[in-house]
């Protein structure tokens, strides 16, 4: 069985993406390439994530064919491939539908800066127009709206989030689902006030340095 350690990382995530109320059911999907094979790892379609196991995780070439697996990958394996191609630092792509960024998504609006935190996206999470899910319009509109950032919303649908691991890319969307409640709940009550674009500079600056990269320099 090709690709064991993803397929293994696939599951996984898919139930942390339901225990952490990331989607519901089989709703969303996963990818993670791999640089070694060149390959890519993808959550089947329409399997419930409590179902999925190792062997049920879709092996696919970078033009989508089936290389190993006997299940379709997900209907929207056209945006991974796109994501793929487009941003040659991406190794994994996470899609929820997660309930406060998505309802950002059907109001069609980006996140700001209304907490420092958006910076795991970027200064902001853009969004991109709607198009019908699983089609090659949707993968363009994410495309062309993403651009540098690490995290874009589907108008009406949902969150897409990139990074350079599976783990990195799951922090995006667990970290952005909670500025896109924070941006609600400040809504609801207010105006909120944004974080200013020097400061956003230097939280993005320092993101870069967070957590343990240093520890032995």
């Amino acid at each position: 069985m090709l690709m064991i350690e993803q397929r293994q990382q696939i599951v996984e995530y898919g139930l942390k993406m339901i225990r952490s109320g990331l989607t519901t059911g089989s709703g969303g999907n996963l990818s993670i390439l791999s640089a070694t094979d060149d390959l890519i790892a993808v959550s089947p379609s329409g399997v419930d994530y409590h179902d999925v196991t190792d062997a049920d995780v879709v092996i696919v070439d970078r033009s989508g064919n089936v290389v190993d697996g006997s299940l379709k990958p997900s209907s929207e394996l056209d945006f991974h491939l796109a994501l793929y191609a487009a941003r040659k630092e991406i190794s994994a792509v996470v899609h929820t539908h997660s309930v406060y960024a998505t309802t950002m998504a059907c109001l069609n609006w980006e996140i700001p800066a209304v907490h420092y935190l958006v910076a795991f996206s970027g200064d902001k999470v853009p969004l991109a127009p709607y198009a019908t899910f699983g089609t090659k319009q949707l993968a363009d509109n994410i495309i062309s709206s993403i651009g540098k950032y690490n995290a874009v919303l589907l108008a009406n649908h949902g969150l897409v989030t990139v990074g350079s691991d599976i783990n990195s890319c799951f922090n995006v969307a667990e970290e952005i689902e909670l500025v896109a409640r924070i941006y609600y709940q400040a809504k609801s009550v207010g105006q909120p006030v944004m974080v200013n674009t020097a400061e956003m500079e230097r939280v993005i600056e320092k993101f870069g340095s967070y957590g343990q990269q240093d520890v032995n320099k």
